[in-house]
């Protein structure tokens, strides 16, 4: 088996991506060479064989603070993007919205997708409900624990 030269910067650009978006997992294939960075788990068992840039603090919200919710958001349980990405209101261009203003919905069913690094993450009603306000739009940019509907 062959050794490769690791770039060292690529893996750091790899592990600060999967900390902003919270994917769990990045693989990187060059021919029949491989590289796999993972989230860390709570304690890991082993050091890491590769020495990885400390993780940037991602802007994390109080947890026990309730979530903010915009200047004139209507009242009831907001849903917020659990990461950065781009928001799709419905699964293909072109088809109808998952859910719009005054639909009644149930704990976990779809409402949106977030899309980040090419995976399209569902997100699902965090309770049973009707969508009170949406307060996205298909393609816009979200960050971390912004507000994307609010149900009542």
């Amino acid at each position: 088996m062959s050794r490769f030269a690791i770039d060292e910067d690529a893996v750091r650009r790899l592990a600060g991506l999967l900390e902003e978006t919270g994917v769990g997992e990045i693989e990187y294939r060059d021919g029949d060479r491989c590289l796999r960075i993972s989230a860390r788990a709570a304690a890991p068992a082993a050091p890491p064989a590769i020495p990885a840039a400390a993780p940037q603090p991602a802007p994390a919200a109080d947890p026990a603070a309730p979530p903010q919710q915009p200047p004139g958001a209507a009242e009831g349980t907001p849903v917020t993007a659990p990461i950065v990405g781009t928001v799709y209101l419905q699964p293909e261009p072109g088809q109808p919205a998952f859910v719009q203003v005054g639909d009644r919905v149930q704990t976990g069913q779809t409402l949106l997708i977030i899309e980040a690094m090419k995976v399209y993450n569902q997100i699902p009603a965090p309770c049973d409900g009707v969508v009170r306000q949406v307060l996205v739009s298909s393609g816009d940019p979200v960050e971390y624990g912004e507000t994307l509907m609010i149900l009542g």
